[in-house]
C-alpha cells in the first residue's frame, strides 16, 4: 500500500519520488499529482497549486509538480529517465519545497506570490531559496549538494547556465551553514578559544 495514498505519480520515477516524499511527512496527507510534460519554458520542474483549488480551504489545496520529459541545460538536452536517481531525488525533493512553502500561504498570498514570481526577478530567487532551505531542514542536504555538484562542476553545461543556478538557488556553502544551525554545530573557525 503506499503510505502516501494522496500523491499520484509515473511509475518510472516510483523510486525517486517516494525517496523524497519520505523526507516530508507533513505532505502525507496532501494531495499533489506529478507528471510529465513535454516541455517546460525555462524549468526543468514546476511546483504549484492547481488553479482550481486557489478557492479551496488550505487543506484541501491541490498542487501539481510538472517534470519536463527532456530539458535542455544550456545546448545540451537530456532525458529526465536518464538523469541519475539521486539527482532526480534532489530536484524532486527541491519541488516538495515550494509545496511546504505553499502550505503555509493563503490563497490570496499565493496569488500574490505567483504574479511577483512572474514579474520580479527578487522574488524569483527568494522564493528559489526557500525551496532550498525547506529541503534541506528535511534533511535532504545530501541529494540537494549533489544535484548542485551535477550542475556547477558538468563540464557540458554552459558557465551562463550555471551563474543562473548560483544566482537563484542556495550555494553549497549556504546549504552546509543551515545544516550546522540545524544540527547545532559550531563551524570549526568558531570553534577557537581565546587564551587570554
Amino acid at each position: 500500500m503506499n503510505e502516501y495514498a494522496q500523491v499520484q505519480f509515473p511509475n518510472s520515477i516510483e523510486k525517486e519520488v517516494k525517496t523524497a516524499l519520505d523526507f516530508y511527512p507533513k505532505l502525507k496527507d496532501v494531495d499533489i499529482e506529478i507528471k510529465f510534460k513535454k516541455n517546460i519554458k525555462k524549468s526543468t520542474m514546476q511546483a504549484q497549486p492547481k488553479f482550481g483549488s486557489l478557492f479551496k480551504s488550505k487543506t484541501n489545496r491541490e498542487y501539481i509538480i510538472l517534470i519536463s520529459e527532456k530539458f535542455k541545460i544550456s545546448d545540451k538536452e537530456f532525458s529526465t529517465k536518464d538523469i541519475p536517481s539521486d539527482i532526480l531525488i534532489g530536484w524532486i525533493g527541491h519541488e516538495f519545497g515550494h509545496i511546504m512553502d505553499y502550505q503555509n500561504r493563503s490563497n490570496m498570498n499565493l496569488i500574490g506570490f505567483g504574479i511577483k514570481y512572474l514579474l520580479s526577478d527578487s522574488h524569483i530567487i527568494e522564493a528559489e531559496r526557500a525551496a532550498d532551505t525547506f529541503a534541506v531542514a528535511q534533511g535532504m542536504e545530501s541529494y540537494i549538494l549533489k544535484t548542485k555538484d551535477f550542475i556547477l562542476n558538468n563540464s557540458e553545461i554552459t558557465p551562463s547556465y550555471k551563474l543562473r543556478i548560483e544566482k537563484y538557488y542556495l550555494s553549497p556553502e549556504e546549504i552546509m551553514d543551515i545544516v550546522n544551525k540545524r544540527d547545532g554545530e559550531v563551524p570549526e573557525a568558531a570553534e577557537t578559544t581565546s587564551l587570554n
